[in-house]
C-alpha cells in the first residue's frame, strides 16, 4: 500500500489508480470493513488523525480531482466521508525527509514506467525542495517517518 504524501499531480496513470485503490482500501481498514491490512504502516498517520475516516476521505477527493483533470472517471460516491462545507479538516504533518524520500521512490519508478513524465518532472524539479504536497498535509522537520518501510 502506498499513500503518497505528494500531491497526485505527479503521479503517472498506473500510479494514480494505484493509488486511488490503496486509499479506498485503506479506508475500508479504518471503517473496520476489511479484515486485511489493520496493521499497515501507512495507516499510523490516518489514525493519528482526530477523524481518520474523515481525513481519508479529503485524501481521496484530491485523488478523484485529480483524475478528473485528467479525464479519467473514479467512483467518488466510494468515499465515505467528506467534510460539511465551511469545516476545516486539520491537516496532518509529514516531515521533510519523508517527502525527500517519497520524490526519489516515486522518481525510481518514472524513470522504469513512465520515462516521458519523469524527464519532464526531473526538469521542472531537479530537487525535491519545490514539490507540493497532497492538500492534506504539511511538511514539518524531521527524517523519513518511523512508519516508512524503506
Amino acid at each position: 500500500m502506498r499513500v503518497w504524501s505528494l500531491h497526485p499531480r505527479y503521479l503517472d496513470r498506473q500510479g494514480l489508480t494505484a493509488c486511488w485503490r490503496e486509499t479506498l482500501l485503506a479506508q475500508a481498514v479504518l471503517a473496520g470493513r476489511t479484515k486485511g491490512y489493520l496493521n499497515h504502516s501507512q495507516l499510523v498517520r490516518f489514525r493519528a488523525h482526530p477523524d481518520p475516516l474523515l481525513a481519508v476521505g479529503v485524501y481521496l477527493d484530491a485523488v478523484a480531482e485529480q483524475a478528473t483533470e485528467r479525464g479519467y472517471k473514479f467512483d467518488a460516491t466510494k468515499v465515505i466521508q467528506r467534510p460539511e462545507p465551511g469545516v476545516v479538516v486539520p491537516r496532518i504533518p509529514v516531515t521533510q525527509g519523508q517527502v525527500r524520500y517519497e520524490w526519489t521512490h516515486l522518481m525510481t519508478k518514472l524513470a522504469l514506467r513512465s520515462p516521458d513524465q519523469h524527464a519532464m518532472l526531473l526538469r521542472a524539479y531537479p530537487t525535491p525542495d519545490d514539490v507540493a504536497l497532497h492538500p492534506l498535509f504539511t511538511e514539518v522537520p524531521g527524517e523519513i517517518e518511523s512508519w516508512e518501510r524503506p
